[in-house]
């Protein structure tokens, strides 16, 4: 059994940097696909970025801002967030699945999801 667990949300003010981890476990993870997704209140949830072991792709929205990262060793993805605006309050959640990682978006099937991490940005 896949199982994925974050850390690492908090308050933060505009402008400001917060690193996500999520740690995986029962897969490694050049097996999977990994992808990071948000739920801002009384908003759907929407995927940010994906990545594969060849190619990671981010959305407009946090293009330049956020970058994903891996440590094989320690079998745990990392989400670098700069620049955090307000806008970017959310739930955050990494998720694992299969897919393709396109230039143009992700066609991800993920089928584990961590329990989520909360990111709130204001001063």
């Amino acid at each position: 059994q896949v199982q994925l667990v974050e850390s690492g949300g908090d308050l933060v003010q505009p402008g400001g940097s917060l690193r996500l981890s999520c740690t995986v476990s029962g897969s490694t993870l050049d097996q999977v696909v990994i992808g990071w997704l948000r739920q801002a209140p009384g908003k759907e949830r929407e995927g940010i970025l994906c990545s594969s072991n060849s190619n990671t792709y981010y959305e407009d929205s946090v293009k330049g801002r956020f970058t994903i990262s891996k440590d094989n060793v320690k079998n745990t993805v990392y989400l670098q967030m700069n620049s955090l605006k307000p806008e970017d309050t959310a739930v955050y959640s990494c998720a694992a699945g299969t897919g393709r990682v396109q230039d143009t978006g992700c066609l991800i099937n993920y089928r584990y999801w961590g329990q989520g991490t909360q990111v709130t940005v204001s001063s």
